[in-house]
Order: C-alpha cells, then structure tokens, then sequence
C-alpha cells in the first residue's frame, strides 16, 4: 500500500523547515546584512551604543542570519592581478646571511686574515680575504654553513653554492633554493594579503596564485581598485637597527653597510643606521595597540623565540648606545639602550594617535609583504553593473521557473501542481544550503540554479510517466503510484549520479566561477532528488490520503 511511516514524515518535514529558516535571511538581505555587521562590532569588543543596538534589531536573534555572500560580478569590487618581485627576496637574504659568514670567517682569521664584504649583485655575497693563499680554507668554512633544503624537489641539496675567484669568495643561493624560495615568497604573499583583507572586515575575497609570480585579488565590496592596492600596499616593514650617528644633512655619506633615514616625528633630523637590522618584524608573534607610561598611544610587540635571544643578546651587550626602531624606512623611535631586555617583548612609542597605533598593530600582526608587488592589471565594478547583473539573473531565474511551471501544469494536472510546490521548495533549500556554507554566488552559480531548475523536474517526469504505465495496466491508482516511484528510482539515481560527477570534477579541476558553477549545480542536484522523491510523494500520499480517489489522472 501507498505508505509513509510517521517518522519519515516528521524527517522529511523537519529537513524542509531548516531549510527555509536558513534560506529566510537571503529575502531581507540588506535588514540581515545590517545585524551581522553590528554583531560583528560587538563581538570585536566594541561598545553597544544606541545605533548599534539599532541595528542588532534588524533580524531577530533566534532565527538563523546566515547569507548566500555575493560575487565580485553581483556585489561590485575591486580586481588587481599583481606580480611578486621574487627576486627582491635573494637579496634580503644575502644581506641576512653576511654576519653568520663573518662570525664564520672570524673565528678562522688566524689562517684566513682579515676579511671584507665588497660590492656585488643582489643575488650574491662577495666577501675578500687578506691571505689568497688560504682561499680553499675559507671556501670549506662557508661551505659548512650550508642547510638542506626543506622542499620535495629540494631534498639531498644545499641552500648556498660557494665558489671563489682569486681573493673574493663568491656566495649564492642554490638553484633548488631559488626554487623553493620562491615558492615560500608566494605562499607567505599570499597569506599575508588575506589576512589585511580579512582585517578590514570584507566577504569572500578571491586570493589566489596564478602561474609561477602572480597573485589574483578579488574583494567583493571594495570601493575602488586604488582602495584595494592602497590596503595590500601598506608593508609595515619593522626592524631593529643599530644607531651609527644622528645628523642634520639627508645628504651626509653614510658609510659602507649604512644607510640614512629620516626621523617621523623630529623634522630635518636624520640617523645614519647599519644597513643590517639587528631583528625584523618577520620575527614578531604578536602587536597590540596600548598606552605608555604617560598615557599615549603605543604599541606593544613581543620576538617568536629566535628574535628574541637574538633582541636580548644585543641589548646585553650595547648598554649605553641608541638603538633605531624603524617602520616602512623611517626612524620612529631611536631610544638609549639602559639595560638587558629579555624576554623579547617591548614597546613602540611615537607621536600616533588612537588609530594610528591600532592600524600599526594591524599591519605589523599581518607582517611584512616578502617582496614588492608590481600590480599588471586593476579593474573596478560598481555596485550599479553587480545591480544589473543580480537583475538579469534574476530575470533568468523567473523566466526559467515559470516556464517550467507551467508546463508541469499543462502535461500533468494535480500532479503537476505538486510537483511544481517541490520545485519552488528546491530553489528554497538551494540557497538554504549556500547559506549555510557560507558560499559565494556569482553569475555562473546563477547559471546552475538556472540549469538546475530545468533539472529538477526531470525525476518528476520520470515517475509521472511511469505511474501512466502502470494505470494502463488496470492496476488500482495505490499500486499504480507505489510502483511508479519504485520502478523509476533506478533512472533518476543514475542520471542524477552521472551528472553530480560532471559538477565533482568541475569542482575540483576547475577555479573562481568554474568552481561557483559547479558548487550550485552539485547542491541542486542533491535538493532536486530529495524534492523529487521525498517531497513529491508525501504531498501525494497525503492527497491520496484525505481523497481516497477511485482513479486518478496523471
């Protein structure tokens, strides 16, 4: 007989009713928008003033206030294709190797002599040695200092090659650590662009590598590209430099290995500093704004383990002597040294403001970009093109919907009718679901809800003609709908599998639209089959139930 139990009635219900209640916010989503951005202020510990409060009255709390985000082509944004300087980072790490060789070099000076860095490319450390004669000696030195690599295509090789010619030694990086290098410079870009953009509070950014030394950056709700680069930009490099003298001349001769910066806050006042900082922000673990002794706004930082041994050890033993903290090239604070400062942690003063100093600590917690981005392609789409295209889309999705009802309508009558209430109910957990995963719709999804809505009748069609088939076989209109869903269960499991694996691999080779066409597509299929053989036949049976029909029209 033509039976559901009562528990897979109140499943089957309860399964549609979450759903609603997750796809409810999307029909009042600027009211939602509004509460989630005010719990948001809250949750960061900012205080409930009367607006806020307001606006947490938007949407009731008890009801689910996640939304389907918008893409970049529906919302408007920003669109920068960078590429990364790699090349910049070989240099940085020359300069940072040089001490670790002259402390190398120093300990063998009674065979080697005296030693000097010379002028060379960025990619190459050139140091001299006073006995020529002893140069294979000072090759094997440096040599010992080498490190495996840490990659898969690195493994068994050094990081450094030594070589020499006549009295100079000649220190590079390995081809297999250029390579690896650069794959590190590229993921550390990456991270720390997604965490600036996190922090400014934007949804669903695209931040992604693109071939081997460019990096795509898609922020839905950004203004302006200019807004974008000026965000990513900002580098909030920090480092710790010994103070050579302090001048008035910008123009002054620094010296070999020095370099002259401007002070922020004490104007025609500029620090001759020794070019190799002493620790860099690269080692810091944490940067919290805050407030000195005297009330002003500063900014405590605290050194991972290696920083601070390294920041200990310095301050041990140059008691006495001025001690440059440099931010972005300038001089913002060149305090005396007045005792050993373990622990690596510390404070950053300067003339700053409130907000000043919280974006400093923003900035500094986000790290350094790595290597200077060159940015090849910038584009913005305004809120006015994502309107125009949210509205076609929509368009489609109704035209779509109404064709496909009314067709049902025509061919199957009652039938038709309860399988348009699943379809509309199918849409409904669709973006139920997107919701709830918090997944981004861009034009191409609205493709795939749009395919998805000529789909989901398919299972209908299926088991609306086979209960035709079997009516014709003079069977009761009971038996006739029993065997029609059994016997076209098979057909809708295997057209439905075949093309869930399409979206699958969609998914998974594909990238940025290709993956949200994908994505609404595989969900829709998932919702469509339940609507089809769930829904469907309980409305039907609970029909069947209250009119007891002698025979039925399909």
């Amino acid at each position: 007989m033509l039976q559901i139990p009562l528990w897979k009635r109140v499943l089957i219900w309860g399964v549609v009713l979450i759903g609603l209640s997750y796809a409810l916010p999307n029909a009042f989503y600027s009211r939602v928008e509004t509460h989630n951005d005010a719990a948001a202020l809250v949750e960061a510990g900012a205080a409930e003033t009367g607006e806020i409060a307001a606006d947490l009255g938007q949407w009731p709390a008890f009801l689910p206030s996640s939304l389907v985000n918008l893409g970049l082509d529906l919302r408007g944004g920003a669109h920068l294709l960078a590429e990364v300087q790699v090349a910049d980072v070989y240099a940085d790490r020359m300069d940072a190797f040089w001490p670790e060789v002259r402390d190398a070099l120093r300990d063998a000076r009674d065979t080697v002599g005296t030693i000097r860095r010379q002028d060379s490319p960025p990619d190459q450390l050139r140091v001299r040695i006073s006995n020529p004669e002893e140069i294979t000696r000072a090759v094997a030195i440096v040599r010992g200092l080498a490190q495996p690599i840490v990659s898969f295509t690195g493994v068994g090789q050094d990081d450094i090659e030594v070589s020499f010619e006549g009295a100079d030694l000649i220190i590079e990086l390995s081809e297999a650590e250029k390579q690896a290098t650069d794959d590190r410079t590229l993921q550390q870009s990456l991270e720390i662009i997604r965490r600036r953009v996190d922090e400014a509070g934007t949804r669903e950014p695209t931040i992604q590598r693109q071939g081997e030394d460019r990096v795509l950056i898609q922020v839905p709700g950004i203004a302006s590209a200019s807004e974008l680069k000026e965000l990513i930009g900002q580098t909030a490099r920090l480092t710790f430099n010994p103070v050579v003298s302090r001048t008035s001349d910008p123009d002054a001769p620094p010296g070999p290995r020095n370099i002259v910066l401007p002070s922020i806050d004490e104007p025609n006042t500029y620090y001759v500093l020794e070019q190799t900082p002493v620790v860099s922000g690269d080692q810091l673990t944490d940067a919290q704004p805050s407030f000195d002794q005297n009330g002003r706004p500063a900014v405590n930082f605290r050194f991972n383990p290696t920083g601070a041994r390294l920041f200990g050890e310095y301050t041990a033993e140059n008691i006495g002597s001025p001690f440059a903290i440099v931010l972005d090239n300038e001089v913002i604070s060149a305090p005396v040294i007045q005792s050993h400062i373990p622990g690596g942690s510390g404070i950053i003063t300067g003339n700053f403001s409130v907000d000043e100093s919280t974006q400093l600590a923003v900035l500094l917690r986000a790290g350094a970009l790595p290597a200077e981005m060159i940015f090849l392609e910038e584009r913005t789409i305004g809120p006015e093109l994502g309107q125009d295209s949210i509205e076609a889309g929509a368009l489609a999705c109704l035209v779509a919907l109404g064709a496909v009802l009314v067709f049902m309508m025509l061919s199957y009558g009652l039938f038709g009718v309860f399988a348009n209430i699943a379809l509309l109910l199918n849409i409904a957990l669709i973006f139920g679901v997107l919701s709830l995963i918090g997944a981004t719709l861009t034009l191409p999804g609205i493709a795939g809800i749009v395919l998805t809505i000529g789909m989901a009748v398919d299972a209908n069609v299926l088991v609306f003609e086979r209960i035709r088939e079997e009516l014709k076989t003079a069977r009761g209109p009971a038996r006739a709908i029993e065997l029609g869903y059994e016997k076209a269960l098979s057909a809708i499991v295997d057209a439905n599998t075949t093309t869930f694996i399409v979206a699958a691999i969609l998914f998974t080779l594909g990238a940025g639209p290709v993956r949200g066409f994908a994505v609404t597509l595989g969900i829709g299929i998932v919702t469509s089959v339940f609507t089809a053989i769930f829904v469907t036949r309980l409305l039907i049976v609970l029909w069947f139930e209250r009119r007891r029909p002698k025979q039925i029209e399909v």
